[in-house]
């Protein structure tokens, strides 16, 4: 009977199954890598677009920010020329009122009162002037109460300026005007200027 020997080729399988295993396994770590590669070349790609688009966003927002600022003065702006408008508005409507108060004035005072000074405070005019005597100051102040222009007036001082005795027979003026007095009147804007302004606002008021 004849006797083989399988030793030498059984060796050389081995070393076959060997270096075929060292081949899958260096295939497999390259392949590995190269996923490995890949994908980080990938998230790169990924997160640089992702950059790119936050940039934009940042510049786009920014963009809108400076608009919407601008926006804001513009509207500031319009708000500032409205209130000149209405500011204008308002004097050149009332710019004749002033030519009525003081008529309405000089037909309120009574023959025993006239007047030092005049001026305008909130809505109100502070009247200053002198009387023969406190009746003709009543009667001023009731004249200004009957009046369409005026309201509501009200005695803040009255005194007086001259104490002393009469020594000569004939009276001056400043001797007979002897009480000195302030009184406050309220403008009761009846006018037609005053309603033509109402008017218009409540138009705008509708408007809105």
């Amino acid at each position: 009977m004849t006797r083989i020997n399988l030793l030498p080729w059984r060796e050389m399988a081995r070393k076959e199954s060997k270096r075929q295993f060292i081949s899958i396994g260096i295939g497999a770590v390259m392949l590995m890598g190269l996923v490995i590669f890949y994908a980080h070349i990938h998230m790169a790609s990924m997160i640089a677009d992702q950059n790119s688009r936050n940039t934009f966003l940042e510049e786009e927002t920014a963009r809108v920010d400076n608009q919407i600022k601008e926006i804001k003065n513009l509207e500031a702006e319009k708000n500032n020329l409205l209130a000149r408008m209405n500011i204008i508005q308002q004097l050149q409507s009332r710019r004749s009122q002033i030519v009525h108060i003081f008529d309405e004035i000089e037909k309120t005072l009574p023959a025993g009162v006239y007047l030092t000074g005049m001026r305008q405070e909130k809505g109100e005019l502070v009247l200053n002037g002198v009387a023969e005597s406190n009746g003709d100051v009543s009667s001023f102040m009731r004249n200004l109460e009957a009046s369409d222009w005026f309201e509501s007036p009200w005695l803040e001082v009255i005194q007086s300026i001259n104490k002393s005795p009469e020594k000569s027979a004939e009276k001056t003026k400043e001797a007979r005007y002897n009480n000195q007095f302030t009184l406050h009147v309220k403008q009761t804007g009846s006018n037609e200027d005053d309603k033509e302004i109402k008017g218009k606002k409540d138009k705008e008021n509708k408007k809105k």
